[in-house]
């Protein structure tokens, strides 16, 4: 997703449907029937397609991460209503997300754990780690033979099985997927008041230069017409979505922002480590101009986020980095700033991630009886009619139908009599608020605020711009060797990179320091974790 501060508007997004044709429960899936191999060891014979999954009723344990506390899935609709279709009964054993890592690692540490992990959120390093010691099932001939749905869409869009295939070659956990195709899920600009462009007969910013009057002429020529110097141009939580915003017009992160200290250095063909490059301290000296005169939320590093929404209600912030303030601050006629041309004529949007969020959200453990079932008990959700149900509900019951043939929900959800929020009402029924889930995102049923027409026209503005889907990477994956040394010297490296690009921008460390700070860096280890990645790179390239 894209890096910004999302706040709870990313609690709030409705994961959607696979646009790949033909894939939906009742197509002819890849593979023999069940009961050649195992099919019928529990639960009876797994049906090669349509519903009923299996001919008798199959009992399967799984562990799951929920956003509301209070809410009970062995007693919510979606899966009573799933259980009746499949003939497969769920006993859920379900824990708040905020506990979930513990949870789960306790469970896994014991040796009691379920046939199946759902809505887990497995670490890469996890994934691998258990794998290897055969806690964790491979999936790669379960996903050929009983999952034509999620086979589909990695046969659409390669960088899928690129992305969840671990060193040695197997796939242990099916992720959530955003659709390459729905830009504005992927990436968007930071938003800027157009009244105020208006106001003081500015026009949109083209370059570094442009920007920075724009935000000065915000902050000193009262562009709310209240006779006092109260705007904030650029209101944030933190400066890392400045930074981000800004890499592309420095030439930086030319593969996207998912490995996001590393991209290819243009003259060696090489990996660069980017917080050490020329170019990074040029973005940094910029950012610190705009901080050392005033044109930035004061305290960025430490202000809160209720502060700066405070802010943004009253209509005071210039340029809102986050989603589009009417969905969050109730305030419209913000429109998405253009891509900056930078000082060396770099003009690339690289604040894009990709579209493979979590791979550990669906795992299934050598205690699964039936996992040919269980496989097809997941695949449902990657087609059409299983994402529709997921994250709709039901035809006249929680959703209708719009005569151009879209979906939305009915009143009772989009405007609860109870006064519960979206994401409360919706839990009456559903699971999917919080964001935790195996899913594919897609423009159809999305109802966040991605989906805005003003955030698909923000899209838009930097498409051209952005760095080509098939130039993106993926989160990378590590062997065993190489994720121990990383457990080593990574959270070092990156703190420290964190820490002193927030003391750098605020003036805490003078730029007369960078070559120290580079020489701590190679004393962290930073050529072994160049190294590492240059291999996974290599890997992922091949």
């Amino acid at each position: 997703m894209k890096l910004k501060q999302w706040g709870s508007l990313l609690l709030t997004c409705v994961l959607t449907v696979s646009l790949v044709a033909g894939c939906s429960s009742g197509d002819k899936e890849g593979g023999a029937a069940a009961e050649s191999k195992g099919g019928g060891s529990a639960g009876g014979q797994v049906n090669e397609t349509g519903m009923p999954i299996v001919t008798d009723k199959l009992t399967v344990t799984a562990f799951a991460g929920k956003f509301f506390a209070n809410a009970d899935w062995n007693n919510i609709k979606l899966w009573q209503e799933y259980e009746k279709m499949t003939n497969i009964h769920v006993q859920w054993d379900t824990v708040q997300k905020d506990n979930l890592a513990e949870k789960r690692n306790l469970l896994l540490a014991g040796g009691d754990y379920p046939e199946m992990f759902y809505a887990s959120a497995f670490p890469r390093a996890d994934l691998l780690k258990y794998g290897k010691q055969g806690a964790f099932l491979p999936l790669n001939d379960l996903i050929d033979k009983y999952a034509p749905n999620f086979k589909a869409l990695m046969e659409k869009y390669p960088i899928i099985e690129k992305g969840i295939t671990m060193p040695d070659g197997n796939i242990y956990g099916l992720p959530t997927l955003y659709d390459p195709e729905f830009n504005s899920v992927l990436y968007g600009t930071p938003w800027v008041k157009s009244e105020w462009l208006t106001k003081l007969g500015l026009k949109e910013p083209q370059t570094l230069d442009e920007f920075y009057n724009m935000l000065k002429a915000f902050k000193e020529n009262d562009p709310n017409g209240n006779g006092q110097k109260d705007e904030i141009a650029w209101g944030a939580v933190g400066a890392a979505g400045l930074v981000n915003y800004l890499r592309g017009s420095f030439g930086l992160n030319n593969h996207g922002t998912s490995n996001i200290y590393v991209d290819t250095d243009p003259d060696s063909g090489k990996v660069r480590f980017i917080p050490t490059d020329p170019r990074y301290k040029e973005l940094l000296q910029y950012v610190n101009k705009l901080y050392k005169d005033g044109l930035l939320e004061q305290d960025i590093m430490s202000v809160k986020s209720t502060e700066v929404d405070a802010k943004g209600m009253e209509g005071l912030i210039g340029v809102v980095d986050n989603v589009d303030p009417v969905a969050i601050y109730n305030q419209k006629g913000y429109v998405g700033l253009p891509v900056l041309k930078g000082p060396h004529g770099d003009q690339m949007f690289s604040a894009t991630g990709s579209p493979l969020g979590n791979i550990g959200m669906f795992v299934l453990t050598d205690k699964a009886k039936n996992p040919e079932a269980l496989m097809r008990w997941m695949d449902y959700f990657y087609g059409d009619e299983g994402i529709k149900m997921f994250f709709m509900g039901w035809k006249d019951e929680t959703y209708k139908e719009n005569s151009d043939g879209s979906v939305d929900y009915v009143d009772d959800i989009k405007n609860n009599p109870n006064g519960l929020n979206l994401d409360q009402a919706v839990g009456q029924y559903l699971i999917w608020p919080g964001g935790y889930y195996p899913g594919f995102v897609t423009q159809k049923y999305f109802k966040g605020a991605e989906g805005l027409p003003t955030s698909v026209d923000n899209a838009k503005k930097a498409e051209s711009h952005v760095v080509p889907q098939d130039q993106i990477w993926p989160p990378f994956n590590f062997t065993a060797e190489e994720q121990a040394d990383l457990t080593g010297i990574q959270t070092d490296i990156t703190t420290y990179v964190d820490e002193m690009r927030d003391k750098f921008i605020s003036g805490n460390a003078s730029f007369d320091e960078w070559d120290a700070y580079v020489s701590t860096l190679q004393k962290m280890g930073l050529d072994r974790y160049i190294a590492i990645y240059q291999s996974a790179a290599d890997r992922y390239s091949k």
